[in-house]
C-alpha cells in the first residue's frame, strides 16, 4: 500500500496514546487522527487503506471483524502498544502492506516491528506481495495458501514462466509447466493441474464495433475470442480501437467496468499498418481499411496477432501481445522511462536511514549498490533484484542503473552518507549528460541520508559548531597537487577541516603529508578526532591531537577531523565555538 499520510487514519485512547499519535504525524504529516470508538472506525473503513491503533489487540480485533472482507481488499491495520515498544502488523500484512506500515514505524519510533506471516517469518519472499509489486494478477487466490505451503516447507518453487520477468530467491525456473508450482502466462493450459497462475498484463484487445453495441455485448465477445484462443481475460491490458469510437458507450462502461485503459488510433495510423485483413465496410465507414487487426497491433507495438479478427455480431475482436519493453502504451508509443532515486543511507544501519528513503528502495524495481552497502540494508531488499559491485566500480554501477531506468524500472542506486557528498549523484547525472538529448532520460531524484561528517560530529561532540572544510585524500580521481593546494589554503584560513578517505592499503602516504601541510599553520596541540566505521557494530573514537593523529588506527572507513585555532577538547569531546562567548546574555 501507500504509505503516504493522507492514506492512514489513526485511533487513539488515552491521552499517552494521543501523544504518542503526535509524535507519529511527524513520520506522517496528513495523517487522520481521531480519539477512538467502534462507529469512527467503521466509518473512516472504506476512506483509507491503511489504520494504525494505539491500544489493546483485543479491543482492535472485536472492532475490525465486523468490518472484513478478504486480504485482496482489507486495509493494513497495525496495533501500537502505548509506549511505541512494539509495531504489531495485525491484517493485510502484504497485499495490505501492514507489514511494511509496522516495519516504517518501528524504524521512526525504534520500536521493534512485530511481523508472524510465514513468508517474512522464514526469511522468504511473499509470493502476493512480490505479484502485485510485478503487476501480475493471482488467477485463483484459493491455490495461493496452497503454492505459500509448498514454498515455506521446501523452501523453493518450480516457476514457468513466458515472460523472462526477473525471478526472486527461492524461485527456479521450468521448462515444462506440468510440473511447475507457479506459471506465468497468459495462456491457459488445459494439460496443468495444480498450479497458481500469474497472469501478465500483456494483451491488447483490438475492437471494431457498430455504433450503439451495448456494453454487454462487447464483454461476451472479449471472452469468447479469448476463450477459443485459450487466452487469460485478467491478462488483458487496454482496448484498442479508431478514434471515431473513443466515446462509444458500450465500450466505455465496459473499459470502466474492468478498470482497463482505452487507446486510440486515427485512420492514418491504423492504415501504416500492413499484413493485416482489410474490409472495405470498414474503410467507408471510416476511412480505416481495417480496425480491429492494426490497433491490436499498434497498440501492442507487436508485428503478429495471437487471435487475429473475429466478428461477432456488432462487434470484431482481435488480440496481440504486447511486446517487451513495450509497457502501458499511449497511441502505440512506448510508456515514459523509468526513474531513478539516489539514496543515502548514512552509516547503513536501518534506524540512521530516513523513512522516506526506505519507502523508495521498497517501492524500487532494482537496486543497485557497492556490496558492502547493500549488505547492511539487506532486510529492505526482500524480493528485489539487486545488482551490486566491488568499491571502484561506481560507473558501472551508475552505468546499469540508467541503462534499467531507460527501459522503464523504477531503481535505487544505494549510496553511502549523502549522495550528494563524495559519492553517486554527480556521477548518475554525468552519465545521463553523455547519452545525449536523444537517448530517454529518466527522472532522477536525490534521497539525501546522513553523511559521514555528520555522523562523525555527532560522535565527537560539536567539531563542526563553525566554518569547515572537507577534503578527500584519495588522489585515484583527483591529482595530489591539487589535493596539497586545498590542503594548504584550509589550513592557512584556519577552517575546521574533514578529511574523507585518509588511508588505503594502497595509499599509506597521503595522511603523512596531510598533516604536515595542516600543521605548517597549526600547533602540535591542535585537537583531532578521528572516527572509524561512525554509528556501526565495529564504530571507533579516538580524540588526540596533531602531534599524535598518526598513532591511532585509520583507514577507508575513517574520518579525521582537525580542529582550528579555537577548537578545545572538553570531557573527551571537540568542540569548536561558534562566538557566542561573546554575546552579553551568555555569562548570565
Amino acid at each position: 500500500m501507500s504509505t503516504e499520510g493522507n492514506n492512514i487514519a489513526l485511533f487513539f485512547i488515552t491521552e499517552k496514546g494521543r501523544l504518542l499519535a503526535q509524535k507519529l504525524a511527524g513520520l506522517y504529516p496528513d495523517m487522520k487522527i481521531t480519539k477512538y470508538s467502534a462507529a469512527s472506525v467503521a466509518k473512516k473503513w472504506q476512506e483509507h487503506r491503511g489504520f494504525i491503533f494505539i491500544m489493546a489487540a483485543g479491543i482492535v480485533v472485536r472492532t475490525v471483524a465486523p468490518l472484513l472482507k478478504d486480504k485482496k481488499t482489507d486495509p493494513a491495520v497495525v496495533v501500537l502498544d502505548e509506549a511505541g515498544r512494539f509495531a504489531i502488523s495485525l491484517l493485510s500484512g502484504h497485499i495490505g502492506g501492514a507489514n511494511e506500515l509496522a516495519s516504517e514505524i518501528a524504524g521512526f519510533l525504534g520500536a521493534e516491528a512485530v511481523v508472524t506471516t510465514a513468508s517474512d517469518v522464514n526469511g522468504l519472499v511473499s509470493i502476493d506481495l512480490w505479484a502485485q509489486k510485478k503487476g501480475l494478477v493471482i488467477e485463483d487466490w484459493e491455490m495461493l495458501p496452497h503454492a505459500g505451503r509448498r514454498f515455506i516447507d521446501s523452501g523453493s518453487l518450480k516457476v514457468y514462466d513466458e515472460t523472462g520477468i526477473d525471478l526472486p530467491p527461492g524461485f527456479t525456473k521450468t521448462d515444462g509447466p506440468a510440473d511447475a508450482d507457479l506459471l506465468i502466462t497468459n495462456k491457459n493450459l488445459p494439460s496443468v493441474k495444480g498450479g497458481l497462475y500469474l497472469r501478465p498484463k500483456n494483451l491488447v484487445i483490438g475492437i471494431g464495433c457498430n455504433s450503439g453495441t451495448s456494453e454487454k455485448e462487447i464483454e461476451l465477445a472479449v471472452k469468447r475470442v479469448l476463450k477459443e484462443n485459450d487466452l487469460s481475460f485478467n491478462s488483458v491490458s487496454l482496448i484498442a480501437t479508431i478514434d471515431l469510437k473513443a466515446e462509444e458507450p458500450g465500450l466505455r462502461k465496459f473499459c470502466a467496468e474492468y478498470s482497463l485503459d482505452l487507446i486510440t488510433f486515427s485512420p492514418n495510423e491504423l492504415n501504416s499498418v500492413n499484413g493485416v485483413a482489410e474490409s472495405a465496410a470498414a474503410f467507408k465507414a471510416t476511412g480505416a481499411k481495417a480496425v480491429a487487426e492494426p490497433a491490436a497491433l499498434l497498440g501492442a507495438g507487436s508485428d503478429r496477432l495471437l487471435a487475429k479478427k473475429r466478428k461477432s455480431g456488432n462487434v470484431t475482436i482481435a488480440v496481440a501481445e504486447i511486446n517487451k519493453g513495450v509497457n502501458a502504451v499511449e497511441k502505440g508509443k512506448p510508456d515514459k522511462t523509468g526513474k531513478i532515486y539516489v539514496v543515502g543511507t548514512g552509516p547503513g544501519d536501518i534506524s540512521h536511514i530516513t523513512p522516506y528513503a526506505q519507502r523508495v528502495i521498497k517501492d524500487s524495481d532494482v537496486v543497485v549498490g557497492y556490496g558492502t552497502y547493500i549488505e547492511l540494508i539487506k532486510d529492505l531488499l526482500k524480493g528485489k533484484e539487486v545488482f551490486s559491485t566491488g568499491m571502484t566500480q561506481e560507473i558501472d554501477r551508475c552505468r546499469k542503473a540508467v541503462e534499467l531506468a531507460s527501459g522503464g524500472r523504477t531503481v535505487s542506486v544505494i549510496s553511502g552518507g549523502d549522495p550528494g557528498i563524495y559519492a553517486m549523484a554527480g556521477l548518475v547525472f554525468e552519465l545521463l549528460r553523455q547519452q545525449g538529448e536523444s537517448a530517454p532520460i529518466p527522472s532522477v531524484e536525490i534521497v539525501p541520508g546522513i553523511s559521514a561528517l555528520n555522523a562523525c560530529a555527532s560522535r565527537l561532540g560539536a567539531p563542526l559548531m563553525h566554518d569547515f572544510a572537507s577534503i578527500s585524500l584519495s588522489d585515484r580521481l583527483t591529482s595530489w597537487e591539487v589535493i596539497e593546494k586545498r590542503l594548504e589554503a584550509a589550513s592557512m584560513a584556519d577552517f575546521v577541516i574533514v578529511l574523507y578517505n585518509p588511508k588505503s592499503k594502497g595509499r599509506t602516504e597521503q595522511i603523512g603529508k596531510a598533516r604536515d601541510i595542516v600543521m605548517k599553520h597549526r600547533g602540535p596541540d591542535t585537537p583531532v578526532g578521528i572516527v572509524r566505521g561512525a554509528m556501526r557494530e565495529n564504530e571507533s573514537i579516538v580524540v588526540t591531537d596533531l602531534r599524535h593523529m598518526l598513532d591511532a588506527e585509520i583507514d577507508m572507513q575513517s574520518s579525521v577531523v582537525i580542529g582550528n585555532s579555537n577548537t578545545f577538547i572538553w570531557n573527551n569531546l571537540m568542540i569548536t565555538p561558534r562566538g557566542y562567548e561573546k554575546k552579553k546574555q551568555f555569562s548570565k
